[in-house]
């Protein structure tokens, strides 16, 4: 006698409810999926390696949207190779300030470059050879990241700010991300010379090899020559 071998089962068809339920089952999905995309922030968070981090689309010169600020104290002149730049440090940001004036003073920032500069973003300066040990952020109630306002690179750690500041030539805490602005310290605003920022920002660059894939090492890097206290 020949073995018996089990039959094949064949797949059941669906009745018409079942399908009706699936159906209803699988739109829900799709529902809850559209509204997932349009409520998930961007993909930037702020977190960088001793850089404000994005990766904006290339704009023409930016269109200051700067609020009243506590901008009132010492100013600075940043005598670059393509022009002067004149900021205005704020008075409720101590620490951060009186981390830059004393770097200023002791003229570390002379002979640096802007390093890393990206139109529709930002320009970014202050790498100097001699260490400045890492200040407290001092973020507060009123912190944004407006064209023109100056602000300290750091990593992604908190309280890891040490030389290096950028410039924004945008509202990057609206354009990329709300985290911009409680991640950076802003501690002042440029006064004049918004001009010169934005032809350093539009610079020619070049990929940069600490971070693959953008474009931001400027082909004729512009120097910071001197910086001073004006009195």
């Amino acid at each position: 006698m020949a073995s018996k071998k089990p039959l094949k089962q064949m797949p059941k068809k669906k009745s018409n409810k079942q399908s009706i339920i699936i159906g209803i089952i699988v739109l829900i999905i799709v529902i809850i999926g559209a509204i997932a995309v349009i409520r998930s922030p961007g993909s930037q968070t702020g977190n960088q390696t001793t850089n404000p981090t994005a990766t904006p689309t290339t704009s023409p010169t930016a269109t200051s949207t700067t609020t009243p600020t506590s901008a009132t104290g010492t100013k600075v002149l940043l005598h670059t190779s393509a022009g002067d730049i004149t900021i205005q440090l704020r008075t409720d940001k101590p620490i951060t300030t009186a981390n830059f004036i004393n770097v200023v003073q002791k003229g570390w920032y002379d002979g640096t470059i802007f390093h890393r500069v990206i139109a529709g973003f930002m320009i970014q300066g202050g790498g100097i050879s001699q260490t400045v040990p890492a200040i407290k952020d001092e973020i507060g109630t009123n912190n944004r990241n407006l064209p023109y306002t100056i602000a300290m690179a750091k990593t992604s750690q908190p309280n890891s700010a040490t030389s290096e500041f950028f410039i924004n030539v945008a509202d990057n805490g609206q354009k990329y991300s709300p985290s911009f602005d409680s991640t950076y310290t802003v501690f002042g605003e440029v006064i004049t010379g918004k001009d010169v920022v934005d032809t350093i920002a539009n610079a020619h660059v070049t990929e940069n090899p600490n971070m693959p894939g953008e474009m931001s090492v400027p082909v004729n890097p512009v120097t910071l020559i001197k910086a001073t206290i004006v009195t």
